[in-house]
């Protein structure tokens, strides 16, 4: 029986080594966090310069924006088919072997794509390898901060985690397009591969030996397919998973055809979205108070796509940039959203969660960077047909962020009385779905 809709408490056995989180001096006073912090700057390190190096061979050798985008962006997929079956992997492996895991896989398959001379084919296959392991432990490190740090402290200690990946991106993504100019492409490849080595080294140091947050007695695949089909069957978490999937896939659809859009300065439109979302994750995460960024969900998921639909519009490069800049501090609209989605799962299942959180929100990417290429194509080849397709996306996420409202409106935070808050604070769960 697992509690999908109630009131969250901290794993037994689990000690923040600080009694609150307020600023960054105390945050990083957590070594384990500091650990995690290193090892997820060092992953996105890795990412940028792999993704990018691996979308500009497969550009050149077919001149096709839907592969180029799905190189980048089309591992989600694979992801997505296999997490439904192993997904509870993140709650029964011990977090730092889930970690190392991710990291060490990563490491081979950037080693392999090194290798002068590989068909396209042949790279697509490997690319797939470290999301196959992702989809079985990607929800271990998510879940694991909301460990070591006190009560209340997940949503600062994600914003920073999410800094580290903005970035990450703008010195990857920058610094990778400068190497391109001067390494081959299996060089770079070489760099990424160094960077997940490193992580391998700093997660088994820095990370403590944490026990599973929960126990085998299950099958891995039963287990996920049981919490799966309660996760979809809540009324409450259900809008949740898609108010942080959709909006947000169909706007990374949007970016994966800044190649096609930018050409060779597509890393400049890259960079400027990744200061964007960095610069979204420390209002929302370190600025406001919880009370205020629970109710910019919607605002920011508008702020999010708007800009985009002023591609249709086919704007030059320099006002490109700034849109996109603008655009990408929507995506903090996803740091309260997983706070409500903390809020109305149970502990046992938090890593599984959180695992199918970014699985759906990685796979909606890849779905949408595929559609994003199939829609440039059918609109004209070359930057204008790119241009318009970004518009159409625009369009549709915020149609569906319109339609999503009513569903996020059963999680929103009521008021409390001011005569009774011990009351409030004792309150039970708005709702138990559990099912045995």
């Amino acid at each position: 029986m697992f509690r999908v809709a109630a009131k969250c408490s901290r794993r037994p056995g689990v000690v923040a080594e600080t009694l609150q989180v307020r600023t960054y001096r105390e945050l990083f006073a957590v070594a384990e966090f500091r650990a995690l912090f290193i090892a997820e700057c060092l992953t996105m390190l890795s990412a940028a310069a792999g993704s990018l190096a691996l979308a500009t061979v497969t550009y050149a050798a077919t001149h096709d924006a839907v592969l180029s985008g799905l190189s980048m962006f089309g591992g989600p997929l694979i992801q997505l088919a296999s997490s439904w079956f192993t997904a509870s992997a993140s709650d029964l492996l011990r977090p730092r072997q889930a970690m190392i895991a991710v990291a060490a896989v990563g490491c081979a398959a950037d080693s392999l794509q090194a290798i002068p001379g590989l068909p396209w084919g042949v790279r697509f296959v490997i690319l797939a390898l470290p999301w196959l392991a992702i989809s079985a432990t990607g929800g271990s490190m998510m879940a694991l901060v909301s460990d070591i740090l006190p009560e209340g402290g997940y949503v600062f200690g994600r914003s920073t985690l999410n800094i580290a990946v903005g970035g990450m991106q703008i010195a990857g993504y920058g610094l990778a397009g400068l190497a391109l100019l001067y390494l081959s492409t299996s060089r770079l490849f070489l760099v990424a591969a160094a960077a997940s080595a490193v992580a391998v080294v700093v997660v088994a140091k820095g990370v403590g030996d944490h026990p599973p947050r929960a126990d085998g007695e299950e099958s891995l695949v039963r287990r996920s397919r049981t919490v799966n089909r309660e996760l979809f069957a809540s009324p409450l978490v259900r809008p949740l998973l898609l108010a942080g999937w959709v909006p947000n896939g169909l706007v990374v659809g949007c970016e994966s055809l800044f190649v096609p859009f930018g050409g060779r300065s597509a890393g400049y439109l890259l960079s400027a979205t990744a200061a964007g979302m960095l610069a979204g994750d420390i209002l929302v995460g370190r600025v406001l108070p919880a009370a205020a960024r629970t109710w910019l969900i919607e605002p920011l998921r508008f702020l999010l796509a708007a800009p985009y639909v002023l591609f249709l519009f086919h704007p030059p490069l320099p006002v490109a940039v700034v849109l996109g800049l603008a655009a990408s501090a929507g995506y903090a609209a996803s740091l309260p959203l997983q706070e409500r989605i903390l809020n109305n799962t149970g502990a046992e299942i938090r890593g599984h969660v959180l695992g199918v959180y970014s699985t759906g929100l990685t796979a909606m990417q890849g779905i949408a960077a595929v559609t994003a290429g199939l829609l440039a194509q059918r609109l004209g080849v070359g930057a204008h047909g790119a241009s318009t397709a970004i518009g159409i996306l625009g369009c549709v996420s915020l149609a569906v962020t319109l339609a999503l409202i009513p569903g996020l409106r059963r999680t929103r935070p009521r008021p409390v009385p001011e005569a009774a808050p011990e009351a409030a604070s004792e309150a039970g769960p708005v709702a138990d779905l559990s099912v045995s």
